[in-house]
């Protein structure tokens, strides 16, 4: 027995325009396409319910392909500082902040973002001093490769003018070598190892929230990387089984594991693949550099804005090579965060000299490659995760840091795809805010909501088919999925992401106004307008 969606424009994504207006689906599987009276026809006695879409458009369920589903939760139940956009008003949010948390509680904010700051300016520990005397505190910055702590945090950790800079990591110091609060990359997981450990209640419920949201906006799941953060990887893999139970939560979620976390997940008795019908275990996670805001990731020459710095490279090339040597003793595929093109060389070296002999791996952002790092990229089995949402958030400020020559190869996702490379779409939330409708906006506008110019970089503008694929086959080739979901075909699964408005026929502004009527996973509503 089975369900007959109908009335509907089912957008199949195999090719541009290609639709149906109905589609039949057993077993959480689409069995067959068509008509209303065409598949009434043809499964005559076995359609047990119907839904009537009244003319609703129909896509592939949308998937994130990179974020950190945990901290996007995080983000919606703790201060969020994303949309700040002066120095005035983040002071005023974080002194509330003060006055409303605990005795003895830590002073979280999670967002900040000096670009947005027409002073561009960066707090120094005094100044977080005085909202906050006798409470630590802790503020991760926009891309959550730097954070602001004030004294007490700093004491906390023994970070002293004698603490030397950690591996990958950099803590940002005045003339007189006195630590000002701004720690960089690494910098700051000495501040992180004092944190209160979190509780299974705060991890449960971080998840749930954004669980919710994620179904809100019309995501079906996300590729999420959170094993190592919270209490490490059982603490935190147990929520994930917990909240996402198939039954009243289905959410598809591809959990990647940072390569810290692998021993414990073996020690788990778990390996990389499926666990239940909707988590699955995926490749390995290894950050290779930072990010453009801070000026960490690690860039082949210097910042254009900045010349005595060409970013942080995490590992050493032969550290991430042991790395990965160790993943591929497993035939594990890796996931490795690049930023800048000095980490994507390094990245490839490595790939290059150890081989995987089945399977995909990833590499993720990409956001400055120059035309022979593309070549390398070609020959080998990769799949790209891009963040289109970058180009809104990081543009005008990132010409500054990369110069004009540089920014003619970054965020480069048109070049990368005519190229023949296969590329995912993602949001990086919280980086980025999670609603996929921002990141197809921005793909295909690559401008700011609001703002009225020809884009920037405009001839690496997608087109609507373009960028709505990067969010449904795009996501389903990351994880060697695409035989079974990203399209609207026979075989496939009955994840439905269903809108208002058609994507293909109306101006890419009107992508802000369109409505989530419905999210489907495996042929189960669960959000509905």
């Amino acid at each position: 027995m089975g369900t007959l969606w109908y009335n509907g424009t089912f957008f199949t994504m195999r090719e541009a325009n290609e639709a149906v207006s109905a589609v039949y689906v057993e077993n959480g599987f689409i069995c067959g396409l068509g008509d209303q009276e065409e598949l009434e026809s043809r499964f005559s006695g076995l359609i047990e319910k119907s839904h009537n879409l009244q003319g609703a458009f129909v896509y592939p369920g949308f998937v994130d392909s990179h974020l950190h589903i945990i901290g996007h939760g995080e983000k919606l139940i703790r201060l969020d500082l994303s949309e700040v956009d002066s120095a005035e008003e983040m002071k005023r949010k974080v002194a509330e902040k003060y006055r409303m948390s605990k005795e003895n509680e830590w002073v979280f904010g999670e967002g900040w973002n000096e670009n947005n700051f027409s002073d561009r300016k960066i707090f120094h520990k005094q100044e977080l001093d005085e909202i906050s005397p006798n409470k630590p505190m802790f503020l991760t910055r926009i891309c959550r490769h730097a954070a602001l702590v004030n004294s007490k945090a700093l004491a906390l950790a023994g970070i002293t003018n004698e603490t030397e800079d950690p591996k990958g990591g950099v803590i940002v110091r005045d003339t007189n070598g006195e630590p000002t609060g701004y720690l960089l990359d690494t910098a700051a997981d000495l501040v992180k190892e004092v944190i209160p450990k979190v509780t299974d209640e705060y991890v449960e419920q971080a998840l749930r929230v954004a669980v919710d949201d994620l179904l809100r906006v019309g995501v079906v799941g996300g590729h999420t990387e959170d094993l190592y953060y919270y209490g490490g990887f059982k603490q935190t893999f147990d929520q994930f089984t917990r909240v996402i139970d198939g039954k009243k939560v289905k959410f598809r979620a591809h959990l990647l594991v940072h390569h810290e976390a692998i021993k414990e997940m073996e020690k788990e008795g778990y390996d990389k693949g499926e666990v239940t019908p909707f988590i699955e275990l995926g490749a390995v996670k290894i950050f290779a550099d930072g990010a453009l805001g801070g000026r960490t990731a690690y860039l082949c020459s210097p910042y254009t804005d900045d010349p005595s710095t060409s970013g942080v490279a995490i590992h050493t090339e032969e550290s991430l090579k042991n790395i990965v040597m160790e993943a591929r003793q497993k035939n594990r595929p890796v996931a490795i965060h690049t930023i800048g093109d000095g980490a994507l060389e390094m990245a490839l070296t490595v790939l290059e000299q150890c081989p995987l002999k089945e399977g995909r791996d990833r590499l993720i952002h990409v956001q400055v490659a120059n035309e022979s790092l593309i070549e390398r990229m070609k020959k080998l089995p990769l799949i790209l995760d891009l963040q289109p949402r970058f180009v809104a958030s990081d543009f005008p400020w990132v010409m500054e840091r990369l110069g004009e020559e540089r920014i003619k190869q970054s965020f480069a996702w048109k070049t990368l795809i005519n190229q023949g490379l296969h590329c995912a779409g993602g949001s990086d939330a919280p980086i980025e805010p999670v609603d996929p409708l921002l990141g197809i906006h921005a793909a295909v506008t690559r401008k700011r909501v609001g703002e009225f110019h020809e884009g920037y970089v405009p001839e690496q503008q997608l087109t609507p088919f373009e960028a709505v694929q990067l969010f449904t086959l795009g996501s389903a080739y990351a994880i060697e999925r695409e035989q079974e979901r990203g399209n609207i075909a026979e075989g496939y699964v009955a994840d439905f992401t269903i809108l208002d408005q058609n994507l293909f026929s109306i101006e890419p502004d009107e992508f802000l106004t369109t409505n989530v009527v419905m999210t489907v996973v495996d042929n189960t509503v669960m959000y509905k307008r």
